[in-house]
């Protein structure tokens, strides 16, 4: 139960034949028959310019590589991708790294992933759930990025986000790394009028969910809590702009925001919106102060296992 596509094998063998996550079959469509067909960025780039739709802009954009970028990954270290989509980040992670395992609940995203990437010799995808999928190995990295906040559509437990972190912990190395990306509960963009990212409708999230909704973001202290009760230690938050999906700057605990930093009102977001104030503005005058790092509208949070 494998296929190989290029230098890529597909792993099947813990796949029920169901793509549960899809972003829209003619946008995963159109994303697939692009990859497979192209030979360099510059035939993604014609599609993006000839259809304008958020998704296929999100799917194919280059952008999305630079959150790999503050990640401390080796040359002779295992990654674990967990949620790794049509590949949009898995390159940029294989030109790292030594050996990077994917998995994904898609085979048709996980194919997207394979024809994307096929010319890399280090990368193995896993179709199925990663609750239900057997790894016989453990990695030096993990990373979670625009997943976390799923996890009770896909892990069964009263408590799923307790139970992803300690899955993925089972998983690391000693001293080994888990990287979250994730939207802020609490970004200024809300404040400001956006739409909530995943619902879809302003001030859920600052509101509080419910049960319905089945997604959930978090604050930055929610979120280091929640890392610290599972036994990761050393957390250290980074602060993608305008968010962890399109950043075009990445500022972090030890580099924050200086006075001729610049922040624009308007970057990346695909919802309509209200407008209550201009973020740029309100940005500008959060620089040096430290309430700027509980109001990004994502983090990337590092977190490192116990040695035991």
């Amino acid at each position: 139960m494998a296929e190989m596509i290029g230098n890529v094998k597909l792993d099947y063998t813990f796949y029920d034949g169901e793509d549960v996550y899809n972003e829209g079959d003619d946008v995963e469509e159109k994303v697939l028959q692009t990859v497979k067909d192209s030979t360099d960025y510059y035939d993604y780039l014609k599609v993006m310019l000839e259809d304008n739709r958020y998704p296929v802009l999100y799917q194919l954009s280059r952008q999305r590589e630079n959150i790999v970028e503050p990640m401390d990954i080796k040359k002779t270290d295992s990654v674990l991708e967990i949620g790794a989509g049509m590949g949009a980040v898995t390159g940029a992670i294989a030109r790292k790294a030594g050996r990077v395992d994917c998995i994904d609940l898609s085979k048709r995203r996980s194919q997207a992933n394979a024809y994307r990437n096929r010319h890399y010799t280090n990368i193995k995808i896993y179709v199925g759930n990663f609750q239900k999928i057997k790894l016989e190995q453990k990695y030096d990295v993990i990373t979670l990025i625009g997943v976390f906040e799923y996890s009770q559509h896909y892990i069964k437990s009263d408590e799923p986000y307790e139970m992803m972190l300690k899955e993925t912990y089972k998983y690391l190395k000693p001293n080994g790394k888990l990287y979250i990306a994730i939207e802020n509960k609490l970004g200024l963009k809300y404040f400001a009028g956006r739409a909530e990212d995943h619902i879809g409708v302003p001030y859920v999230g600052i509101e509080g969910y419910n049960k319905e909704h089945k997604v959930k973001t978090f604050t930055r202290s929610q979120l280091e809590h929640l890392l610290i009760k599972s036994s990761f230690k050393d957390i250290f938050f980074y602060y993608p702009y305008p968010d962890y999906k399109m950043p075009i700057e990445i500022y972090s605990d030890k580099y924050l925001p200086r006075s001729d930093s610049y922040f624009k009102e308007d970057y990346n977001f695909d919802i309509d919106r209200i407008k209550i104030f201009d973020e740029g503005k309100a940005f500008d005058s959060l620089k040096g102060t430290d309430e700027i790092k509980s109001m990004f509208n994502s983090f990337l949070v590092e977190a490192v296992k116990e040695e035991k």
